[in-house]
């Protein structure tokens, strides 16, 4: 999944997967928010899983936008 991530006007990093509605978090610093955005999806996933709903095939689980 492909994690974008840019800095705030106000200094706050965000990231997010584009993919996947809803996953984006904002850090204190780019690893921090990127680190965050995983996090989240991660549970998104193991959500759709437990209740039975199909998840996007992977061969990858994350790679960051330069």
């Amino acid at each position: 999944m492909q994690v974008e991530v840019e800095q705030e006007a106000d200094g706050r990093w965000i990231a997010e997967v584009p993919s996947l509605p809803g996953a984006m978090a904002y850090g204190a610093t780019r690893k921090e928010a990127i680190a965050k955005v995983e996090a989240l999806v991660l549970r998104i996933l193991a959500d759709k899983v437990e209740h039975g709903e199909d998840t996007p095939q992977l061969s990858r689980v994350f790679s960051v936008a330069i």
